[in-house]
């Protein structure tokens, strides 16, 4: 049976469980606006001295998938008109066969569509090793994702620093947000919880990593992934949404079930998950503030660090490359 809409009284495209909202297609597309845009107010992510004299850059994650589709596509829309900030992506091929071509297509087309700048970098290119061939070898038996994921935030970081980027966006939305922190919880990782609190989670003015890396930020991590999916489909935008060969293979995987369950059994979970997180990630930044001076610059490449050698370093040599 279809439901209207609590607002206009138009059919609802979408019911959110969490909050028991019926929306149809207007105000649901202005919904998850208003969320990412309150999200860039309370996170602070506009510095107060910027002007059209003196901009800022911020370089995005552009995939070509859902999330990083529709980021792109809600902060070109939201800072057209403000010369304060400009806009660069900046997409990654990992070297899986049959997967990220078609989403770089779909990158390309939409950066072309709202006339952006965009660069494409691949691990070939920067590493000498594509993701087919590590997961075929694996030296460290570990997930495709833990490689990946090493190389991939190692290419932001660098061509953040590269393009002189003051802030690196992503398109995580609430389910990898919560995904994470369940993550970190059943690994007891409490030094993990401060890093993301000061890498991406925290308001700038809070966080104290920022003189060692180009800071991070999620405006869409209070969306779920769903009517993340939802927005890209209604506004026809060109996302391509396939899920990663490899991705199965990870922890990552199982904790995204278990997610799944709880909250089809308790609507909000997801909710409830990051907000208690995010305030014991505070506290652990807090506490490891007074190590503040553990970073040092990696033996191999220079890249920050709190050992010898950098991880993304460590895995190439394993691999040969």
């Amino acid at each position: 049976m279809s439901m209207d809409c609590d607002r206009c009284g138009e059919d609802a495209v979408m019911h959110a469980a969490y909050s028991g909202a019926h929306l149809c297609e207007t105000h649901f597309r202005r919904s998850v606006e208003k969320r990412l845009r309150r999200r860039i107010r309370e996170d602070g992510l506009v510095p107060r001295d910027a002007t059209p004299e003196d901009p800022v850059t911020w370089l995005i994650g552009l995939s070509g998938g859902k999330d990083s589709v529709v980021l792109t596509q809600l902060l070109a829309e939201t800072f057209a008109e403000d010369p304060r900030i400009e806009l660069v992506a900046l997409s990654i091929h990992e070297g899986i066969e049959g997967y990220r071509d078609e989403s770089l297509d779909a990158a390309e087309a939409l950066t072309d569509d709202l006339d952006l700048r965009h660069e494409t970098v691949s691990y070939a290119e920067a590493f000498g090793v594509r993701m087919d061939d590590v997961v075929e070898d694996d030296p460290e038996n570990m997930a495709a994702c833990a490689y990946c994921g090493v190389f991939r935030r190692d290419l932001l970081s660098r061509y953040a620093d590269e393009y002189d980027a003051d802030l690196l966006l992503t398109g995580h939305n609430l389910d990898d947000e919560a995904e994470t922190a369940l993550m970190n919880f059943f690994e007891g990782d409490v030094d993990q919880m401060a890093k993301h609190f000061d890498a991406s989670l925290g308001p700038m003015p809070e966080r104290s990593l920022t003189d060692k890396h180009v800071p991070r930020a999620k405006p869409l991590r209070d969306v779920p992934e769903k009517e993340v999916a939802l927005y890209a489909r209604l506004a026809d935008l060109p996302a391509h949404i396939t899920e990663c060969p490899h991705a199965s293979e990870s922890f990552r995987g199982e904790i995204q079930e278990l997610l799944y369950s709880m909250e089809d059994a308790h609507p909000g979970t997801r909710h409830s998950i990051m907000a208690g997180y995010e305030q014991l990630a505070r506290y652990a930044a807090k506490r490891a503030d007074a190590d503040d001076g553990a970073y040092d610059a990696c033996d191999t490449c220079g890249a920050p660090t709190t050992g010898g050698r950098c991880r993304k370093c460590q895995l190439l040599s394993a691999l040969g490359a």
